[in-house]
């Protein structure tokens, strides 16, 4: 879920991924999850999938079972009646590229063994559900709109996100709580860069039933949501300004192992420096199982979420955003740094629970998260 900048010899045009309008279907599980085709590296161990090149996984957006979901969003766009269509491909991670109007869909939504391999890799699979992954779509599909018409060239535009021309950061300081941006993806994401702050409020527009006049009435990104509402209310009939259908850095291009993929995405993601977070965590977990079935740490964080969730919010009287964000890093941190639970269940919860309290009230009030981008 990036927006990249690329040079003009980075790029590898092909023909793009196209889809023919689809009838009204009624949501299912069989109608939302396409059956992946047959490929022989599907049976493979992860040691010997591991070896492959990406160039040799040969793999399609149409026969996927993310097809349905790039269906989705062009039915999205039609009913706002945006005209323009995003092309998308296959590539090794989330990204919109600056000066082509497209998505680039990470390898791994291309079939289930890839999700699998990712998860054990990453410990997630980013995009992994029909919500998660369209509400990647939808960001994505912001910044493709904002190259297509060059929005960010507009004072206007300027005026209310910020320059675009801003570097570009590796990491960023989130201000927890903080009303002047939306909130769509994780980690106020929206705060990262003026161009992030467009994409994401885009996504809430587009969002299909979006209650952003009321959810947002009282809040000072209000603006920003009436200013993405006028502008597309002028640009949406029209033809895109920059209609190059070139697809940046796709799979086939691809030399490279998926070893190679991800041991440095493992090292760019241990870029990280000890926090106030992981002595917190440390209190209340333990680095070593102090019996036979001990649980993780992060997965007792998972499946007791809804209630530590409810509970931080109804104690701090804060938003269930923030709580939300706040509760993803730890259980991060608790994956990271492989912590296990100890005690009785009813310990660990009340333990969990005042946990999360301190790390929400200790970045709303005096320390704002560092997060990469």
């Amino acid at each position: 879920m990036r927006w990249l900048r690329w040079r003009s010899d980075s790029v590898t045009a092909s023909r793009a991924v196209s889809f023919a309008p689809m009838p009204a279907i009624h949501h299912s599980k069989t109608a939302t999850r396409r059956r992946a085709p047959a490929h022989a590296w599907a049976r493979l161990a992860d040691d010997e999938l591991l070896k492959l090149r990406f160039a040799d996984l040969k793999l399609k957006v149409k026969d996927s079972p993310i097809a349905p979901r790039v269906r989705r969003l062009y039915r999205e766009l039609d009913r706002r009646g945006v005209k323009f269509r995003p092309h998308v491909w296959f590539a090794e991670e989330w990204f919109s590229p600056d000066g082509v109007p497209g998505i680039a869909i990470p390898f791994y939504l291309a079939h289930p063994r890839l999700e699998r391999l990712e998860r054990r890799m990453m410990n997630e699979v980013e995009g992994g559900n029909a919500n998660w992954s369209m509400r990647i779509l939808r960001h994505e599909a912001g910044h493709a709109v904002d190259t297509a018409y060059r929005l960010r060239r507009r004072k206007l535009w300027r005026e209310v996100f910020g320059p675009a021309s801003l570097p570009y950061p590796t990491s960023y300081r989130a201000r927890p709580g903080s009303k002047r941006y939306v909130q769509h993806l994780g980690e106020w994401y929206a705060q990262a860069h003026p161009c992030e702050d467009f994409a994401e409020t885009f996504a809430v527009w587009l969002k299909p039933n979006s209650s952003w006049r009321s959810t947002y009435a009282d809040w000072p990104a209000f603006h920003k949501l009436e200013f993405v509402d006028q502008l597309m209310s002028e640009v949406r009939t029209r033809r895109p300004v920059v209609t190059s259908r070139a697809e940046i850095d796709p799979l086939k291009s691809i030399e490279h192992t998926l070893a190679e993929h991800y041991r440095r995405k493992i090292a760019r993601h241990s870029n990280y420096q000890r926090t106030n977070v992981d002595r917190v965590l440390e209190r209340i977990f333990t680095f070593e199982p102090t019996r036979h079935d001990a649980v993780r740490a992060a997965k007792f964080l998972h499946v007791e979420r809804a209630a530590l969730v409810s509970a931080t919010v109804d104690e701090l009287d804060t938003d269930p955003y923030t709580v939300r964000q706040m509760l993803r890093i730890a259980i991060d941190r608790c994956a990271t740094m492989r912590l296990y639970v100890h005690g009785s269940r009813r310990d660990a919860l009340r333990h969990a629970r005042w946990m999360l309290v301190r790390i929400t009230r200790l970045y709303s009030e005096r320390e704002s998260p560092r997060l990469a981008v």
